[in-house]
This record gives C-alpha cells, structure tokens and sequence, in this order.
C-alpha cells in the first residue's frame, strides 16, 4: 500500500469518526451532503487562493496572509473585477468576505451570524454566473445542503453551532500525504465511499465499488497502449462520478498528453451535484468536464452541432455504466423511431436493461469500447429481451461476457455480468468468462481481489479457452443456443463428487455407534450417582435414565 493510499485511508477514517459524532440523528445519506459540501467548498477556496498567488493578482505586503491582502485589495478597488478575473479562469468565483478563511476567522473569533451560512452559499450561486460557460457547472451545486434542516437542530442557533462544528472539522486537516502530494480527491472518494456502505440500497443510487469500477475502466483502456491525444469517456447513469475518474486512471500516465474529456449524465439532482464535486475534487478542470443533470432514456443526450449548425449525437472512445436494475421505463412504441432503438428493438416497461445498454452503444465511436454492468437475466430472457439480443449478436457488437461473483454491490446481493461491447470487429465470436468464484468473502461485501481483477483482464486479453474459467464460443454454437448468452451453457464449471468408498464409511459408522454406546454408558453411570431429597427430582431423574435404556440404582 502506498503512502500516499495509507494517508488518504487514515485521514478519512478521522474524518468519518468525526462525522459519525456530529451528525447526531441524521443518517448517513442526510450528513453526507452537509460534510462533503463543506469540504468541496474548502477545496474551492483554497484553489481560488492558489489561483491568486500564481497569477500576482493581489500584492501582498509584509504579513499579510492571501486572503488578507485580497480583502484589503477588493475593498480598495472594488471586487467586481477580481470576481470576474477569477471566474474567467476557474469558471467560479468567492468574494472575499465569503473565503474560506474569512469564515474561519468569524468561526474562531465567534462573530459568525447564522445567516453568514446561506449568504456564502446565495452569493456562490450569484458568482457562479459570471461566466456563462461555466455556470452550468457551479450553479446550485450546494443546493443539498440544507441549512434549515431541523435535524441540525430545533432552533437557528443550535442549526448555526452544528454547522460550525462541521466547518471546524474540515478545517482541521491538512490534505497532504507523507510526500506533500495532495490526497484531497482520495479522501473525498474514500469518504462517499464510507457513506455508500452505511447507506443500504440507496448507496447503489450513487457508488460503484471501486473493484468493480477498475474491471470495467481495464476493459474500455486495454489497447490505449499510449495516449496523444484527448481521450473521451462518457457514463450515461454516472452517480457520483467515481466510474470516470477510475477510466482516467487505466490510461497511460493519466493520458497526460492529451485532457480526458468527461461526459457523464445523471436523474438524480443531488447525486448529480455529488459527480460534479467529485470529479473537480480530483482536479478536473471545467473545461474537461460535461455534466447532465437528467434522464438518459426520455431524451437522448449529449449531441452537438457540426460544421453547418446541425446537432449529431456525440460519440466517445469508451463507454461504461452501471445503471440501476430491472428499471421501469416508458417505452411507448414512439420509442421504436428513436436512432438508439429503431434498429434493435425495445427493452420491456418494467425491465429498462437493455436500453441503457443501446444508449450508451449509440454514443461509442466506431474504434470504441463499452463496458456495462447488468443483471443475469439480460443473458437468457426472451421475448422483446431476446430480439435486442439476436439483433446484437448478429450485428457482431458483443465482444465479451463477463459473469462476476455475488454480494459485490451495497444494493443488490444477486451475482451480476459485465457485457463488452464494440460497434465493430474483425473476429465474429464471443469471449465467455466465469469469474463468478474468483473473489473474497466479506463481512457485508464481498470484494474482488487485485489478483482476481489480473485474472479476469488477462483472460480476456488472451482470448483463448481455459478450463472451468473461459470459451470462446463462435457465433454458429451461440445459434445453435438460440442466441442465449447464460454463461453455464458455454463454461462449463462443474466438479465432479469424489467416489463414496463404502467399505470404508461401513466401518466409520460401526466405530461411531460404539462410541456412541460407550458414551451412553459412561453417562448412565454418572446419573446413577446422583441424588436428591425431592422426590419429584429423583422421579425425574430415573425416568430420564431408562429413557436412556438404562437400569436405575432403585
């Protein structure tokens, strides 16, 4: 484990204890936004500081701390154009009453009001229309943390004293590792990560394990040998993001030559503020990121103009998703003319797998790949599931099925499969892989393995049948399979019983019933020395004795 891992794991273990005695009667999925809103915010300033000194933006003179000299700069000549200047670049803005630490000095010296909260919240929202390009990032992304909750407390002055104290824990530590390198965007994972396991099923709304999140990132990055340019990924059911930034880290150095361009949609709009947190916690940059707040299969997104004006979809290097299972969708026959179905059909009302599936397959360039996380069933159902299926198969765009162990997810416990798939191929079969043994038990979870990630990324390079584990199966025998993808048919992993010696469990048997008769005895024996004035006892105690078979002293 590296160190900076062990700093990051250290420091959000801290963070969590702490958490856990703030949030008082709040569960996890409510204090959530209240602590990671409170950091992003930290993180938001402190970067806009970083930004002020590189770019000499303020004089500093003698001990002037950074904000201290952006104070006195602003009030000597108006902050409008600092606010613009800044928001140019980062795409936001903070006012210098409105820093991070200038609330820290109202926290420590107790001059904080109550309103002082909603005003720095308001007054972000404000700035975060400065530049238009940007402010479909920034806009309203602290709109979940809810400063009236009566949770926080009864009355406006004990909600202000809980919002304090969080705002002092976050600024208690520092967020550098043993080696100076920031690990703010590991403990911001890590923690919506501690969230997602104290939060049941709702956790599978927002947070893809992180194991489950490198299979997929491994699958969609193998041949980016090398980098040169910018790579796209987009996640059509993105969540808090954590899929995205896990396909950055598969490329080569991060794709440091070229920016990863980010393209996530999501319907839930606090989950949707969480991405966008996320993904900027990890320093992303504004420029590098297109977010969507809505749903993926009501209309399709995201498209774009061509040279002459008229919007296309767009399509990307890698797709990956793990959208929510079994979904009710409305798949009124209208759908039938949409570009993402017309050619394939439509997946069920109440069983919206297979549209996800067509969405994002819509959006892969022709040279990418797609990785998506499914239920069992999208193997072997019929019907409208089934047609989806054949029309795939015979247009050669599944590449691969993945069978993954159960209990890997926080909201569901069923064992699920990832499908691999490109828009073209020069090989017409397709790679079967059981994988559903191959991880390690946990207390709530189980849990792939780095050994069992290698061995499902390395039999998939290899492509070759391998016993109990792979087949490659031509498209003839998935025919003659009436296109039915259930793994069992192609991977074959029985095992078979040992032979029973029956010579030698005869003999097992007749030694158990002589220790058994032995013991018998033995316990007899040791009834018969006891005694009792009660008469009832001693009735008792004999009846119990020739139940046993045995004789009685009397």
């Amino acid at each position: 484990m590296s160190e900076e891992v062990k700093s990051a794991q250290d420091l959000t273990n801290q963070l969590w204890s702490m958490a856990n005695d703030l949030r008082g009667n709040m569960d996890a999925s409510e204090f959530r936004n209240y602590i990671l809103g409170f950091m992003f915010y930290r993180y938001l300033s402190e970067h806009q500081e970083d930004y002020i000194i590189n770019e000499d933006l303020v004089e500093i003179s003698g001990d002037e701390t950074v904000n201290e000299a952006y104070i006195r700069a602003a009030a000597e000549d108006g902050e409008e154009d600092y606010l613009e200047d800044i928001a140019s670049s980062l795409g936001y803005a903070i006012a210098p009453n409105d820093t991070w630490a200038s609330i820290i000095d109202r926290v420590n010296s107790d001059t904080i009001l109550p309103e002082d909260f909603q005003n720095m919240f308001d007054n972000f929202d404000k700035n975060a229309q400065i530049n238009t390009n940007a402010s479909g990032d920034f806009t309203n992304i602290f709109a979940d943390v809810n400063l009236a909750d009566n949770k926080l407390g009864n009355s406006t002055t004990s909600r202000a004293r809980a919002l304090k104290n969080i705002v002092l824990s976050v600024d208690e530590f520092n967020y550098l590792g043993e080696n100076g390198k920031d690990i703010l965007g590991d403990v911001y994972e890590y923690l919506i990560a501690k969230f997602a396991g104290n939060s049941g099923k709702k956790a599978g709304e927002f947070y893809t394990p992180h194991e489950v999140s490198q299979v997929l990132s491994k699958l969609v990055t193998i041949k980016e040998s090398t980098v040169d340019r910018p790579f796209s990924v987009y996640d059509p059911t993105m969540g808090s993001g954590s899929l995205l930034l896990t396909v950055q880290d598969e490329l080569p150095d991060g794709n440091t030559q070229g920016a990863v361009q980010f393209y996530g949609q999501e319907l839930n709009t606090t989950t949707f503020n969480l991405a966008r947190m996320n993904l900027m916690m990890h320093g992303v940059e504004y420029q590098n990121m297109t977010l969507n707040n809505g749903d993926t299969l009501e209309s399709d997104w995201p498209d774009g103009p061509d040279d002459q004006g008229i919007d296309h979809p767009r399509s990307f290097d890698a797709v990956v998703a793990n959208p929510p299972y079994s979904a009710h969708w409305d798949n009124n026959d209208n759908k039938l003319k949409d570009p993402r179905f017309k050619d394939y059909g439509l997946a069920p009302g109440t069983k919206a797998d297979f549209a996800f599936l067509l969405h994002g397959l819509y959006h892969l360039k022709s040279t990418g790949t797609m990785a998506i996380v499914l239920p069992h069933g999208v193997l072997f159902r019929g019907a409208k599931e089934g047609k989806i299926r054949q029309a795939l198969l015979e247009k050669n765009q599944i590449d691969a099925v993945i069978g993954l162990p159960a209990g890997l997810f926080f909201s569901t416990s069923i064992p699920t499969v990832v499908l691999v798939l490109k828009r073209q191929r020069d090989n017409r079969d397709v790679m079967f892989i059981d994988a559903s043994e191959h991880f390690e038990k946990g207390k709530n979870q189980n849990v792939l393995r780095s050994e069992d990630i290698e061995l499902i990324i390395n039999t998939y390079k290899d492509r070759k049948d391998a016993d109990k584990l792979a087949h490659v199966a031509s498209l003839e025998e998935i025919q003659e399979n009436d296109y039915n993808l259930n793994i069992p048919r192609y991977v074959d992993t029985f095992e078979e019983e040992p032979e029973i010696d029956l010579d030698k469990l005869t003999t097992e048997m007749k030694e158990t019933q002589t220790q058994i008769k032995q013991n018998e005895t033995e316990l007899i024996s040791m009834l018969n020395e006891l005694t009792s004035d009660d008469p009832k006892i001693k009735s008792d105690l004999q009846h119990f004795i020739q139940a046993l078979g045995g004789d009685t002293n009397e």
